[in-house]
């Protein structure tokens, strides 16, 4: 019989574009390093193929959103390189549109950035034993949230995935308004709006306002 003291670490690579984030996780992991050992680590999201071939972790531990790419980005490509990759997102989002998107491209996990370390290594150790791993607090929202969407009962965009406030921001701009005038209208910064489209563009499979308006009148977002 095999018991905790008989495994072998779980192997880890970190995946986030601010160093001191990676830093602080290898600091809460340091103390568990009989279960855990972060073998490596990527900032950023161009490193992380090169890393991970070279490495071969058990897990990759990637943050969602990353500048000029997204960690779901990553996932899918590392699912696509090795269909039995596992990857788990950790995110300051609890929003339930971004764990669905997680799930949809391949993740093993959606944990929040708020988990405490023994919480996170125990959910890593989950998940290397073939489970997938998902904040409690957003799991029983998701359930509802699942429900609501097979009744029909949601906001336009949120079958694309969009959530509610890109929903919001998606009309504001088939209706015409300009970024500035987005965020004036909605009480939030310029650059803001920007990730926001940032965001829907990725979601929708367009480039542009163009493309995004395009899309939503012709998938029936917007009438």
């Amino acid at each position: 019989m095999t018991t905790r003291l008989d495994r072998e670490p779980v192997r880890i690579v970190l995946v986030d574009d601010h160093e001191m984030v990676i830093e602080g996780l290898k600091a809460m992991l340091a103390a568990f390093d009989s279960r855990v050992t972060v073998v490596g680590q990527a900032v950023g999201a161009d490193k992380v193929m090169s890393v991970v071939a070279d490495l071969d972790p058990d897990i990759v531990l990637c943050d969602v959103r990353m500048q000029g790419s997204s960690g779901l980005d990553v996932c899918q490509q590392l699912r696509k390189r090795d269909p039995d990759r596992r990857v788990v997102m950790l995110s300051v989002y609890d929003d339930e549109q971004y764990l669905f998107q997680a799930l949809r491209v391949g993740a093993s996990g959606y944990l929040l950035k708020s988990i405490s370390s023994e919480e996170l290594v125990r959910q890593l150790e989950f998940v290397h034993s073939g489970a997938t791993a998902i904040d409690p607090g957003m799991a029983a929202r998701a359930v509802d949230t699942a429900a609501r969407l097979q009744r029909d009962e949601f906001w336009p965009g949120a079958r694309q995935g969009l959530t509610q406030r890109e929903s919001e921001i998606l009309a504001l701009v088939v209706n015409g308004l300009s970024n500035r005038a987005i965020a004036a209208k909605l009480v939030i910064g310029d650059e803001t709006v920007k990730t926001h489209l940032s965001s829907i563009y990725r979601k929708l499979g367009v480039s542009d306002r163009t493309g995004a308006v395009a899309t939503a009148l012709r998938e029936g977002i917007y009438q």
